[in-house]
């Protein structure tokens, strides 16, 4: 595992550089201007060029961004224009409630998927394929915005069973948590759970062509344990790779689903520092969104190459 890491550590760190630049970048281009931002609307042009310089922004790009790489490699994540707050104190403070989302929201996927995916790859009758393929169907025509609307509509306005904005922490309250945590994470979770089903179901449907499965048939091994113990494993591996990647998605879905259910999250610091030209803000969250999705992807290979002795990890 060791070569392994050592392998892939310059595509990572090259994806890295390449990260920084583009989160570096990508806030200039919007516009907007952090220097009058914090002036206010009644400041004059030497006041906010006065300002800018205090800022920094007057040097040439080249200069902010190696001063701001700096910065990153060493933890100082810079200041909010916005708050006037470390940027670490901000990312501190609402990782909790995020976090809180993403595990939620991933339990809820992983379980949905692969027990769908499964359920459609062993099922034999007419009727159940034909329910499981419908599910897969709606669940990946259904963006997580959409479903997050439906459930407020539903059991948020309709029937008024479950909290439909705020939050309260998990670890504060666990009950009432999980009451303000269940919406949120079923519609984050549940539309990317249908791309896992059908992989989880292509590959079953693959594994009981396989030599090996008839021999276990020829051997009087029951289906029950054919299905769990040779034609489940053989067939996770694809979807290992997907929900690292759903992950990823997962991450930018949360910044709708916290608009939506008015979640004190990363999401929202994402919104108001791109609203307010908050580049400190916008460009940590940006790295920090990257660096996540690289680490589950490497955890994501080595676990596939776990679940199948047949995948090797490039060593």
């Amino acid at each position: 595992m060791t070569r392994f890491l050592l392998r892939r550590l310059p595509s990572v760190t090259l994806v890295l550089l390449a990260t920084t630049v583009i989160a570096f970048l990508l806030p200039r281009l919007a516009p907007g201007d952090p220097a009058a931002v914090v002036a206010g609307p009644g400041a004059t042009t030497a006041q906010i060029s006065a300002i800018r310089a205090e800022m920094g922004l007057d040097q040439p790009l080249v200069e902010q961004y190696f001063h701001w790489l700096g910065g990153l490699l060493t933890g100082d994540l810079g200041e909010s224009y916005q708050f006037h707050r470390p940027v670490s104190e901000l990312i501190g403070d609402r990782l909790e409630s995020t976090f809180e989302l993403t595990v939620a929201a991933s339990i809820v996927m992983v379980v949905v998927g692969i027990g769908l995916g499964v359920f459609a790859g062993s099922a034999r009758s007419r009727l159940s394929r034909f329910t499981a393929d419908a599910t897969n169907t709606v669940l990946l025509a259904l963006p997580p915005f959409l479903a997050g609307l439906m459930l407020v509509i539903l059991l948020g306005v309709t029937f008024r069973v479950l909290p439909i904005s705020g939050e309260t922490s998990v670890l504060d309250d666990p009950v009432i948590g999980l009451q303000y945590l269940i919406l949120p994470a079923v519609a984050l979770a549940v539309p990317m759970s249908g791309g896992i089903a059908m992989l989880v179901q292509s590959s079953m449907d693959n594994a009981w062509r396989q030599d090996y499965v008839d021999l276990a048939v020829a051997k009087g091994v029951g289906r029950r344990r054919i299905t769990l113990r040779h034609v489940v494993r053989n067939s996770l591996g694809p979807a290992m790779v997907a929900i690292g990647i759903r992950f990823g998605d997962m991450l930018a879905g949360a910044v709708v689903i916290e608009m939506i259910f008015a979640r004190n999250g990363l999401g929202q610091l994402a919104v108001s520092g791109v609203q307010d030209s908050d580049y400190n803000v916008v460009q940590v969250l940006i790295v920090g969104a990257v660096v996540i999705a690289v680490v589950v992807q490497l955890f994501t290979e080595i676990a596939m190459a776990t679940l199948d002795p047949r995948v090797r990890l490039g060593v």
